[in-house]
């Protein structure tokens, strides 16, 4: 999975550098634990990896929003998501929005990669006893 991880990075326009195949390997053993205590499984189901492999990415680019924000300035957020509608499936991006700052649009990118998903959790949720 770390594989895809870096893929999924690099289509988004992100040059891997020296140092970060420990931080994504940090991100995604976070991600996956997250996903197996919430699951109460032994492993990452396979219906959840690409969520899995995009939370891995939110969770590093905030480490490096936070650590070292010059890293991902290069990145592209012209068009990041704006809007997702589930029924009947449309997306939205947000070209050049001028009510967002290059920051805002960062931040919201990176909780739509943490959070979108969640839900699906629950079709793989087995109960503790």
């Amino acid at each position: 999975m770390l594989e895809k991880v870096k893929k999924r990075l690099i289509a988004f326009g992100y040059k891997l550098k020296d140092g970060d195949e420990a931080l994504i390997q940090f991100a995604l053993q976070k991600v996956e634990w997250t996903i197996k205590n919430d699951c109460n499984v032994e492993e990452v189901p396979e219906g959840l990896v690409c969520i899995t492999i995009d939370m891995a990415v939110g969770e590093f680019f905030m480490s490096k929003k936070v650590f070292s924000p010059n890293d991902i300035e290069g990145l592209d957020l012209d068009y990041a998501v704006r809007q997702i509608q589930e029924g009947d499936t449309s997306v939205v991006f947000a070209t050049g929005e001028a009510n967002m700052t290059p920051e805002q649009r960062l931040n919201a990118f990176i909780d739509y990669l943490i959070n979108y998903g969640r839900e699906q959790f629950s079709c793989y949720r087995r109960l503790r006893w």
